[in-house]
């Protein structure tokens, strides 16, 4: 990576930048932000030409457009451009640009890197990849690091929180996809294929026992109200029906198409 000030924008920094707005909030897109201060310091930028990157893509975000919300006004014609390249290309960039994210910062393999936290960029344990060749560990590892785009993008989005239940413990959560992951190869890093649930509430999603209506309000199952009374259930699932999930903050928010197909393929009625 280049160090010199004032650098160009060359494509590794667009895909770097692109990554990293979807790891943070709308309000923290701003010079101060230490997260923005650290990876502007590693990418050889100032941190103000970062965050001024970053309001030009939050003007380009449909989510944020649709709830008034607008970035700065400078989008260029090249921001545009990448935008929509990354957007329409998210299995093969996403990996990429998580890639090169994570050698920014440590060029260990069994380290990634982590944005969870909010405060400061962390290195925590990645899965171990078991021997094999070069073209099989390769194929895991674009496979690993678009997971960890896919996870790390959605939990920020939803403020690390389950959208249901409100925990906020990252251990806890998962990235849920709402159409099948092994059924929908096109849309497994689509961070609008995704909700943030807690492990529990993930396990009755993916199995149909709960889903989400038009209204973006929780369904439950009559298959799981079989089980209750029972005060477990009735505390993690009963007390939150029809109730609104809690939408992300940007880019995330679930599509309407793909919760459409979990009500009537996956959901038990």
């Amino acid at each position: 990576m280049p160090k010199a000030s004032g650098v160009k924008w060359t494509r590794e920094h667009f895909l770097i930048a692109l990554n990293l707005y979807g790891k943070l909030p709308f309000g923290k897109l701003h010079k101060g932000n230490p997260l923005i201060i650290e990876v502007a310091e590693k990418m050889g930028r100032t941190p103000s030409s970062l965050a001024m990157k970053l309001s030009n893509f939050a003007s380009l975000d449909p989510v944020l457009a649709a709830r008034g919300i607008k970035g700065l006004d400078g989008a260029t014609k090249q921001d545009r451009e990448l935008w929509a390249e990354f957007r329409q290309n998210l299995e093969t960039l996403a990996p990429e640009s998580e890639a090169l994210l994570h050698d920014l910062f440590t060029a260990d393999e069994a380290q990634e890197v982590d944005f969870l936290g909010r405060d400061r960029v962390r290195l925590v344990a990645a899965p171990a990849i078991p021997p094999l060749g070069p073209t099989e560990k390769l194929a895991i590892m674009k496979q690993r690091r678009g997971q960890q785009f896919f996870r790390q993008t959605l939990l920020n989005a939803y403020g690390v929180r389950c959208c249901i239940s409100g925990i906020d413990v990252p251990r806890f959560l998962v990235a849920s996809h709402i159409r099948p992951w092994g059924l929908f190869p096109d849309d497994r890093l689509n961070p609008r294929n995704g909700l943030c649930l807690s492990t529990l509430h993930d396990a009755a999603f993916d199995s149909g026992l709960i889903t989400v209506d038009e209204k973006l309000r929780v369904v439950l199952s009559p298959r799981l109200k079989r089980y209750f009374p029972q005060q477990a259930l009735e505390q993690n699932f009963a007390a939150y029906e029809g109730a609104p999930i809690r939408l992300p903050e940007m880019l995330a928010e679930p599509e309407p198409e793909f919760l459409q197909y979990h009500r009537t393929a996956i959901f038990q009625t």
